[in-house]
């Protein structure tokens, strides 16, 4: 994904929602689900530093949800 397709609402890694309260206007007044996590710095260090501070992560590509999970809980 290129840094001028990004979008607030979108991970930048796997172009799906992350799912971020502040990213939606109906929501913005609520706290992020990422407020309450600590994602491994070699996580963000991994990240293109094109795709860097431009949007959060979602779960998922944060490392906090494994890929078994997403596929069965999917809402």
């Amino acid at each position: 994904m290129t840094t001028s397709s990004t979008r607030p609402d979108i991970c930048p890694v796997c172009g799906q929602s992350n799912r971020c309260t502040l990213a939606d206007p109906r929501t913005v007044d609520r706290p992020c689900w990422c407020f309450t996590e600590t994602i491994d710095p070699a996580v963000l260090a991994a990240l293109p530093e094109a795709l860097r501070d431009k949007a959060c992560l979602c779960p998922r590509c944060a490392g906090l949800v494994d890929d078994a999970e997403t596929t069965h809980h999917q809402p």
